[in-house]
């Protein structure tokens, strides 16, 4: 087989691998009437802290207007507040509210539990290979 077949069939298997990881993490979430987008920037913000709306659009790799409706969604259920920068009035951040940051601390150590259990018959090693090697193909596909 040649390089281009084997790429091919690497793409067909990161796909399929992302597909099901992404149907586990949806099967955590959709029973706290959230999707998987509105979980992403709660788990965000849950680490990271209070966000910019373009950093939370970078982080989770949607686009500004999707940004911003899941950003209405999360504030009409009450898990995030939105607060103009002092500076720059064009800048508003983004942040848990106590009932946010309850429903993220509820449903991460599931999440994550999961997610960790998908990769379980990976050594430490190949994990960190793995790491390495989809870091090196997203950096030379910029």
């Amino acid at each position: 087989m040649n390089q281009q077949q084997e790429a091919l069939k690497a793409y067909i298997g990161l796909l399929r691998t992302s597909h099901r990881l992404e149907q586990l993490a949806k099967q955590d979430v959709t029973c706290y009437d959230l999707n998987i987008t509105e979980f992403s920037v709660l788990e965000l913000l849950l680490h990271k802290g209070p966000q910019t709306i373009q950093k939370i659009k970078e982080k989770i790799l949607i686009a500004s207007s999707s940004t911003t409706y899941v950003i209405d969604q999360l504030h009409k259920k009450g898990y995030v507040t939105r607060t103009p920068s002092e500076k720059d009035r064009r800048i508003t951040y983004v942040e848990l509210t106590e009932a946010g940051k309850t429903l993220i601390e509820e449903i991460f150590p599931t999440h994550a539990k999961r997610i960790a259990e998908a990769f379980e018959q990976l050594s430490s090693e190949e994990l960190t290979l793995l790491q390495k090697t989809l870091r090196k193909i997203t950096n030379e596909t910029k």
